[in-house]
């Protein structure tokens, strides 16, 4: 197998790390804010977030089983990337699609 070589890449491991660190519980919060807008009025919302919470399990296992699937199948991470890029892309024309709900305090 060909490795490329590139110098200090372990400071780019530990910084590109440290910089999703940074940013990781903004994204979670703004999603869990995104999706009780998509709620429907109700005060049964323990249930919709159980279904988020599965669902993100899900995506989890989903998106790192193609992930290594892809790299078992070509050799190369860059169509593993590529087909996350493709889930981001799916995801948000599902999001675009869908209407938020008005909630009124």
């Amino acid at each position: 197998m060909l490795e490329k070589e590139l110098p200090n890449v372990e400071y780019y491991f530990y910084a590109l790390g440290g910089l999703l660190g940074l940013v990781l519980g903004a994204i979670q919060s703004l999603t869990r804010s995104t999706y009780s807008k998509l709620l429907p009025k109700t005060q049964e919302n323990a249930t919709y977030f159980s279904f988020y919470d599965v669902t993100e399990k899900i995506a989890i296992v989903l998106g790192t089983f193609v992930f290594g699937f892809l790299i078992y199948l070509t050799g190369s991470m860059q169509w593993s990337v590529l087909s996350l890029g493709l889930f981001f892309i799916a995801s948000l024309v599902v999001l675009s699609s869908l209407k938020s709900t008005e909630h009124v305090h």
